[in-house]
């Protein structure tokens, strides 16, 4: 295998290379250049700057967009739970969404290439700052644990990119000037495996907000165990768990949606999260206004007091409908009239209809305005500004007890699960059923983890990413990887498509 970094390769593959330490979200997005780096604040604003590019802004189609046009939206909308339809002459952009939903993208989607960009630009961001340590003064020992952070958080990329892709080049070293070539993905995996194992034992085992710490290791090593059967074909359940049992230092929040408020970084559940702030002007997480009517502000203020909404994302027929009326997590979702604050009669769309958000939606070429339930995980307060101020969740720990419950069941032993799930049911106001199956796993996830950006890499494990469901028919194996970007592969003539693509 070979492992290289470089800026030409960087630039080559990225056309562009476009934080937080604690509860206070101290965010970094500059780095010197020159003799810096060899005091205790300047490391920190190198390690700092590291985190800067998890919050976006460095795709080179859509600067001021956040995470969620890069990952988000790709793992969303090509799942079964989540569909951005054309409504009339908006949300088409060459078919991107429609090709996603239908699964026949190709090459040049424009997601895809966002989606290969945005990890990219932070592989490059750490690979310079390395170098910059590496360039430092400072001793052998001092270098290590600020070398575990940087490696671990590349790492979180490249796992990025061992899931949507595959075939990725490994790419470490800013110095070289050579082209990569792909790496396997039992490269990359074993890459990802090695580079987390080696990091631990120099990261803090403490609990710190927003940093690669060794718990966010130990998750990110356990989502590796969990789909190693999809990435690589070998079943690594135990692992999963060992990883898992590691863990420590969280509890579940005992309000679920205090994950996805404003000040979710006081949430004792969250692990790793992609902070925003709005006083930093850091574009914002609005995930819920990307997916509310333009009409939604009049719920939210009487005066409209709310910044924009798109009418995009919506959720697919049927999700809405998997929730019971008693699970807390359904308000996750928003259904039915949207009441005018200032009237309070239902909001009237500018075609005369009420706005009324409907389960139904037409088609994914053709929508009507109010069709789909809208997410409204992330709050929606008036007074807000562009910059919002609630973090991205990455990881929680719903998501270790899930994952604990999950393999324990692929294990045969669906006894052992119950005191996972039984957490996690119980929060949400539901009782746990006598028999705990893979199905209802399946489900469960689907409820816990609604528009959290990851339901694909659930489907594609649970093996229901291949059949059809709503505006999809059956999806060709070859399609749990997505092609290499088009222009990156015009760009590098060393790589190769991945199997069951075009070539150009």
């Amino acid at each position: 295998m070979k492992i290289k970094i470089t800026a030409a390769i960087l630039v080559s593959m990225l056309f562009t290379i476009s934080s937080c330490t604690d509860l206070d979200e101290q965010l970094y997005d500059r780095v010197e250049d020159g003799n810096f780096g060899n005091t205790p604040k300047e490391i920190d604003a190198l390690v700092g700057g590291a985190y800067s590019s998890l919050r976006g802004f460095a795709d080179g189609i859509s600067n001021n967009y956040p995470t969620c046009e890069y990952v988000f939206f790709l793992n969303e909308t090509v799942s079964d739970e989540a569909t951005i339809p054309t409504r009339g002459t908006n949300w088409y952009d060459g078919g991107q969404y429609q090709d996603a939903q239908k699964h026949t993208w190709k090459a040049d989607n424009r997601m895809i290439l966002s989606a290969w960009r945005y990890n990219y630009t932070g592989i490059a961001k750490i690979n310079s700052i390395i170098y910059q340590i590496d360039k430092s003064s400072l001793t052998d020992n001092a270098k290590a644990p600020i070398y575990a952070e940087l490696k671990a958080l590349r790492a979180y990329y490249y796992y990025n990119l061992l899931d949507l892709f595959g075939n990725v080049p490994i790419v470490v070293d800013f110095a070289d000037t050579a082209l990569p070539t792909n790496s396997t993905r039992k490269q990359v995996y074993d890459f990802v495996e090695k580079e987390l194992t080696d990091a631990i034992p120099h990261l803090t085992g403490n609990v710190v907000y927003s940093k690669m710490t060794k718990n966010v290791a130990y998750s990110l090593l356990a989502r590796l165990y969990l789909n190693s059967k999809a990435f690589i074909g070998t079943e690594r359940w135990q692992d999963c768990i060992n990883m898992c049992q590691k863990v420590s230092g969280y509890t579940l929040a005992p309000d679920f949606f205090a994950n996805f408020a404003t000040d979710n970084q006081k949430s004792p559940e969250i692990i790793f999260a992609i902070p925003y702030d709005s006083k930093a002007g850091t574009v914002g997480n609005y995930m819920s206004s990307m997916s509310c009517h333009y009409l939604h502000k009049l719920t939210i203020s009487p005066v409209g007091d709310y910044p924009w909404s798109a009418n995009g994302m919506c959720a697919q027929p049927g999700v809405y409908s998997a929730f019971a009326d008693t699970d807390k997590r359904k308000k996750c979702m928003v259904a039915g009239d949207q009441i005018n604050l200032a009237t309070g009669t239902v909001i009237t769309m500018d075609n005369g209809e009420p706005l009324t958000y409907t389960e139904t939606v037409t088609s994914v070429a053709d929508a009507k305005e109010n069709e789909g339930v809208r997410l409204g995980k992330y709050e929606m307060k008036a007074g807000e500004t562009w910059e919002r101020d609630h973090d991205l969740v990455v990881i929680r720990y719903a998501e270790i007890l899930m994952m604990q419950a999950e393999c324990y069941v692929r294990l045969g032993s669906a006894d052992l699960a119950k005191p996972f799930v039984q957490q996690v049911t119980a929060r949400a106001g539901e009782e746990m059923p006598a028999t705990i199956d893979l199905n209802f796993i399946d489900q469960e996830l689907l409820k816990e983890f609604t528009f959290e950006g990851r339901r694909r890499t659930d489907n594609i494990r649970f093996g229901t990413f291949f059949l059809p469901w709503w505006e999809k028919g059956a999806t060709e194996a070859y399609k749990a990887i997505f092609p290499i970007p088009s222009t990156v592969l015009t760009t590098n003539k060393n790589l190769k498509q991945n199997p069951g693509y075009p070539l150009n």
